[in-house]
Order: structure tokens, then C-alpha cells, then sequence
């Protein structure tokens, strides 16, 4: 594409290329002392490092330590934040900023990111608008960062109510993933990262899928331990298929351009799911039950056979997350759920719903998803789940 400014009839037409690139580095002991990939990343620049309580209390002498031998003394601090949803705010991006100026961080200075999603979405996007864009680096903490968060470049922050409606498309200077870390989540963090997964799974890779149903259960257990003996290694093997397939369906379409995504598969009524439950239900668990009701709303709609949603329930239930939640399962709710995809998305709803294992397409109308189609889909999920309950019952009394 040829760039320049061009002089036509009386008006100034400028072109320029902004050319963006990025990369995930996948890297084992990212604080071990002679690991220098993140050193070498921060040499030579004035650096300040951001982390939760949570990951503070784990790894916060380790960070310490890390940036204590590898970098001059008086070049780098530390600052741990407060998190969660209800601090992924504009006051927490300005927070940030005003340790920035503090600190002197200069054009040329760096914001690390130490954590899982919202720690890397609040100084991503601090570092997009401080001195008018600085570099930040993302080392994820979480399966839901290094799968998701970790590889794309978006940044934002909850804003009236909505969910991330305030954000920048803005790279990191580096993301890094280190799957040890993942050795010290709670089990509802490894099925919240299981959601974004079955959701590659579900939309582009029967393989995947497929590796999931075999291996849930070992991957639950073992959290992507090492690497080195053969469990591992396929632990390992299915981390690194999602990210590349995440980046994969990413990369063409950075800035969301096109506003049909497969990648939106399972985001598109759980938004407003997790802001309605009071974030009771984790952004993992509300993509969760998107997903099935957008799996039961294409079977309602012929698009999706009973034997596959059956499956996709399966792997979910298996993963340890929901498939339906009364309270955010309203007709109300979802009606309102879907007038919000239709203002988000150009005047269409573009919902993705499965069409198999491996392959998805888009519902671009909402004149095709009546209230009451939708809440039959719901309703369809409600009684699965009385209906597992029940036979969970007859199974404890048949034991006894």
C-alpha cells in the first residue's frame, strides 16, 4: 500500500501503515534466576512491575529476587494492586498512571504485567495511554491469560455496567507464558481456562475436542505439570494447540474490523451474565453456559445434531463448569443480552453457534432468535442439569 500525503481538490488526504507485530514466548521458570528472557526484554530501560495480592503472597519474592539480580538498583519497583472485577475500573487505570509518573517512567520505560486477565488488561491499557503509548509486558499467570488474554491485544475495563466497555487495541512489547505457573491455581481457575479452550475445540479443532474428552481429567489433576515425562508433554501439547489456534482466528482481524468472529463463540450472552451475577459466576463459567445455550439454540435451530450438543455438554460438565444458571438464565436477560450483541456488533447479533465438532457458523440475524426460541434453549439446559441431578441421586441410593 502506498503511503504519503496527497493534495486533491483543496483537501489534505493522508495514508500511513501502522504494521503490528507481536509474539507469545512459551518459556519453563520464567523467575528462576538464570532465566534471562524477561531480563533481557527490560535491559536497559526503567521498568515497573505490577502484580495482585494472590500472586504477590505465591511469587512476589521470586519476582523480587528475579529483577534484584538482573537489573541496576533503582531501575525497576514493585507495586501490587487490588483486583478483581470490581477494581477493573478507569480509577485503577489511573492509579497506575500516577505510579508511572512517580516513578518517572519515561517513553522508553516498560509496565510489566504479573498476573492473570484483569491485572494484564489494566496495565495494558494504562501503558496504551500513558504518554500517549509506552511499552508493557504480560507474563500470565492464569490459564484464562496465557490462553486468551495473553495472546491477543486488546485492553479494557468495566465501565456502566458493561463489561470491558472501555479499552484499547494495544500489543504488548511481550507476553509470556509459563505453564509451571500454572501448578498453583485453584481448580475453578484451571475449568475457567478449560472454557477458553473447549472453545477453540468446539469451533475449529475436532483434534482438540477430541484430546479433551480422552485427557480432561488428567489435565484437571496434574495442571499442565512438567512437561518432561509423557502426561505432561500432552498436557503441554494441548496449551499450545489453543494458543496457536486462538492466534490463528486473531491475527487477521486485530482491531475486530469484522465484527463476525468465531472467537466470540461463548461471549456473547455471557457478558452480561457475569456483570447480572455480580461476578459470583467467573468469566471461564459464564462462557461456559454460553456455549451450551448457544449449542442447544443451534440444535432447536437444526443446525447442530443431539448426539454432538450432547457430547459439548459433556466435555463441559467434565471440565467442571456449568452449563446453566437460573439467576442469569432469565428470558428476561437474554432478550436484554441479545439487543446488547445487536449494538455491539454493527446491528447484528452474528452469534456463533457449533455446527459440528471443529466447525461453527454465524446466526447474523436477530429475526432468527425469537425470545421464545432462545428460552427453550435455556429451559433445555435447566432440565439437563435436574435431570443429571436426579440420576446422581438414584446412583447414591443405589450404592447404599
Amino acid at each position: 500500500m502506498q503511503t504519503g500525503v496527497h493534495h486533491i481538490d483543496g483537501t489534505f488526504h493522508s495514508r500511513a501503515v501502522a504494521e503490528w507485530r507481536y509474539s507469545v514466548d512459551m518459556t519453563e521458570g520464567v523467575f528462576d534466576p538464570d532465566n534471562e528472557l524477561l531480563a533481557g526484554y527490560c535491559e536497559g530501560r526503567q521498568v515497573l512491575v505490577f502484580s495482585s495480592g494472590v500472586v504477590d503472597s505465591l511469587y512476589g519474592e521470586a519476582v523480587r529476587a528475579y529483577f534484584a539480580a538482573h537489573l541496576p538498583e533503582g531501575s525497576w519497583q514493585y507495586v501490587v494492586l487490588p483486583t478483581g472485577e470490581h477494581n477493573k475500573n478507569l480509577r485503577s487505570v489511573e492509579a497506575i498512571c500516577e505510579h508511572a509518573k512517580e516513578a518517572r517512567i519515561d517513553r522508553h520505560g516498560l509496565l510489566v504485567a504479573v498476573g492473570g486477565g484483569i491485572v494484564c488488561d489494566i496495565v495494558g491499557f494504562a501503558a496504551s495511554i500513558y504518554k500517549r503509548g509506552i511499552g508493557f509486558i504480560k507474563v500470565n499467570t492464569t490459564l484464562v491469560g496465557q490462553i486468551d488474554v495473553g495472546v491477543g491485544i486488546k485492553t479494557g475495563v468495566n465501565f456502566l455496567a458493561s463489561k470491558n466497555m472501555v479499552g484499547t487495541y494495544y500489543p504488548a512489547h511481550a507476553s509470556i507464558n509459563d505453564p509451571r505457573l500454572l501448578q498453583s491455581l485453584p481448580a475453578r481457575q484451571i475449568s475457567c481456562g478449560l472454557a477458553e479452550i473447549i472453545k477453540m475445540a468446539i469451533i475449529v479443532s475436532a483434534e482438540l475436542f477430541e484430546l479433551l474428552e480422552v485427557h480432561v481429567a488428567s489435565i484437571r489433576a496434574r495442571r499442565f505439570a512438567d512437561g518432561s515425562v509423557q502426561d505432561g508433554q500432552r498436557d503441554l501439547k494441548v496449551l499450545t494447540m489453543a494458543i496457536r489456534l486462538m492466534m490463528d482466528e486473531l491475527c487477521p482481524n486485530l482491531q475486530e474490523r469484522e465484527l463476525a468472529r468465531l472467537v466470540d463463540f461463548g461471549h456473547s450472552f455471557s457478558p452480561m451474565m457475569e456483570i447480572e451475577s455480580d461476578h459470583q459466576l467467573h468469566h471461564g463459567e459464564a462462557v461456559a453456559i454460553d456455549m451450551a445455550l448457544s449449542a442447544r439454540i443451534a440444535v432447536r435451530l437444526g443446525l447442530l445434531s443431539e448426539a454432538d450438543c450432547a457430547r459439548i455438554l459433556a466435555l463441559l460438565v467434565a471440565s467442571g463448569l456449568p452449563v446453566y444458571h437460573a439467576a442469569t438464565c432469565s428470558a428476561a436477560l437474554l432478550v436484554e443480552a441479545l439487543r446488547d450483541m445487536v449494538l455491539h456488533r454493527g446491528g447484528r447479533v452474528n452469534l456463533v453457534v457449533p455446527t459440528g465438532l471443529g466447525c461453527a457458523d454465524f446466526i447474523r440475524h436477530s429475526e432468527a432468535l425469537p425470545a421464545e426460541l432462545v428460552a427453550a434453549a435455556a429451559d433445555d439446559l435447566r432440565r439437563y442439569c435436574n435431570t443429571r441431578a436426579a440420576l446422581s441421586e438414584e446412583d447414591v441410593h443405589a450404592l447404599a
